[in-house]
């Protein structure tokens, strides 16, 4: 299983979803970067469930504790290893569906592979696992910030049909974000998007919706092509998110629609360098990032588990009808934006010391 991250910032996470914890090993952060706990939880407060209406019932505190790699408040530059307890574990809840795989879960695809899974909650397939992600990467998030000036914004841009205007890519901030649940800056688009998620999760079914980044202040020159390309390293870490259909950068697939000569971005002199007129590149041009903001957009099915009673079949191919138990979002893209961040940032911080190391 390939559970490793990274290069130089490299991150092992571990853990399943109704296991004692999940966590997370940092190699690689440097030495006397100012790292506590509080750092740390702000992030997963975020990301974690219950925290509204618009989300799973599932309660965790999900606090986080720095196990080694730091003393008095300071990074030694040894491995950082961080731990999440879970506490509101609930195995029984899936006795009745071990020999059912759910439609659309990982269930099937893990006994496969493995001959075995963890069949309470999906284990390793569950969200859960990502709050090793997060934790490693609010690690690498006050890395960027304090040696390279980094910003890294997320947000919900879509709810099933529900889309939200453009919005400023250089002014928005978390606590715009933060301000409604779902994490939509713009108030209108915020509330259309809370009915439908409670309009969806009343009718005990799930709709997907696409969530939006940018960084800001990334240097430029850093991305390793030919295989290494920024974009490339976004995408893997993208799609490697739990639930997550679709990547794009920049104009993304509506460029593909465009002629040349409306999409090239023209360069301009900016506060003593060069600059780009426009960003459809989105930040990255052959795969090096050009010192514009970096702009992607993440796309997330609907969660497969739902209230409602579904046809499928047990592993030797009998027909059931599977009564799913479990507790769930009816939308995950709420509490995948810090997630997003998180992942962002630790491609940027890998390539960040990557580069590093040449100069």
């Amino acid at each position: 299983m390939s559970s490793t991250f990274g290069t130089v910032f490299k991150v092992t996470t571990f853990g399943e979803s109704h296991c004692a914890g999940v966590g997370v090993v940092v190699d690689g952060c440097p030495s006397r970067l100012p790292l506590v706990e509080a750092d740390i939880q702000r992030q997963l407060d975020r990301r974690r469930p219950g925290q509204s209406r618009l989300s799973t019932d599932r309660d965790e505190a999900d606090s986080v504790t720095i196990l080694s790699g730091t003393e008095s408040g300071l990074t030694l530059g040894t491995p950082i290893a961080l731990l999440v307890p879970n506490k509101d574990q609930r195995p029984t809840d899936y006795a009745s569906m071990q020999q059912v795989p759910r439609p659309s879960h990982a269930d099937y695809t893990y006994q496969i592979k493995y001959g075995i899974r963890a069949a309470s909650g999906g284990g390793r397939s569950s969200a859960r696992e990502t709050i090793a992600r997060v934790a490693a990467g609010a690690v690498a998030e006050k890395l960027l910030r304090e040696r390279f000036g980094v910003e890294i914004v997320a947000w919900v841009g879509a709810v099933g049909d529900v889309d939200a205007p453009d919005v400023d890519v250089l002014t928005v901030n978390r606590a715009g974000v933060d301000r409604f649940d779902v994490r939509c800056p713009h108030a209108e688009s915020a509330e259309r998007m809370m009915a439908e998620i409670a309009r969806v999760k009343a009718a005990k079914d799930s709709v997907g919706g696409v969530v939006a980044c940018v960084c800001r202040n990334v240097p430029a020159g850093l991305g390793e092509p030919v295989f290494g390309k920024t974009e490339a390293l976004l995408a893997q870490a993208m799609l490697s998110i739990p639930a997550t259909k679709g990547f794009e950068i920049g104009s993304g697939f509506s460029g593909a629609r465009m002629l040349g000569s409306r999409h090239n971005d023209p360069f301009v002199p900016k506060d003593g360098r060069l600059g780009t007129l426009t960003n459809r590149s989105g930040g990255v041009q052959g795969g090096i990032t050009n010192g514009e903001p970096i702009v992607f957009r993440v796309a997330f099915k609907p969660p497969a588990t739902i209230g409602r009673a579904q046809d499928t079949v047990d592993f030797v191919g009998t027909p059931v009808t599977l009564e799913a138990r479990g507790r769930h979002d009816p939308c995950v893209v709420p509490r995948a934006v810090p997630i997003v961040e998180s992942m962002a940032a630790l491609v940027l911080a890998d390539l960040a010391l990557i580069q590093s190391m040449r100069q």
